[in-house]
């Protein structure tokens, strides 16, 4: 399954910091934590596996991604209720913000998992247009934070999650990303 984004193995991480971290009292941070608590979703994003590599397939998006938005985003279904998050502002799987989008579908379907997937490759387009000069794996990284904090909070490579919640947002995805494809995602 070709990814037309680049190759989120090549994409450089650091992983979650100790907030993210302490989301499941680990007393690890960086790419070990995000390794643990995508290990955490695991059995619950096994019930989701088909779907999201149907939507990785038709999105041209590695599947790897689309699970670790999803395990940083509602821990795979287990922090939404009635698929909501965010204080009723996040819905689904991979919590689009009704602020912004006309949420679609139901919480865990094909089609949210599409929409969503689809804003995030929007905000990979509009980070490669606003840095042409970054390498198609930072536009990568750079996108999927955008995903969480907006384009025009991504302002240096360096500070890709400076804006983002946790600051880290990008690199735990990543990290989280890396995990998901050992497992066949």
């Amino acid at each position: 399954m070709a990814c037309i984004y680049g190759d989120i193995m090549k994409v450089g991480t650091t992983g979650a910091s100790k907030k993210t971290a302490e989301q499941d009292k680990l007393s690890v941070t960086g790419v070990e934590a995000s390794k643990k608590l995508a290990e955490h979703d695991l059995a619950r994003m096994e019930k989701y596996k088909t779907k999201i590599i149907n939507v990785g397939r038709a999105k041209q998006m590695d599947p790897a991604v689309i699970a670790a938005i999803i395990s940083r985003e509602s821990r795979a279904g287990a922090i939404l209720k009635d698929g909501w998050g965010d204080h009723g502002n996040g819905f689904g799987l991979m919590q689009v913000d009704k602020r912004y989008h006309t949420p679609v579908g139901a919480w865990d379907s094909e089609q949210h998992l599409t929409q969503a997937t689809e804003i995030l490759i929007g905000f990979i387009k509009e980070i490669k247009g606003k840095f042409a000069k970054w390498s198609q794996e930072q536009c990568f990284k750079g996108g999927i934070s955008a995903y969480n904090a907006g384009v025009k909070n991504v302002q240096t490579y360096e500070h890709v999650d400076d804006h983002t919640t946790g600051h880290d947002y990008g690199n735990d995805v990543v990290a989280r990303a890396q995990w998901f494809k050992s497992k066949g995602y």
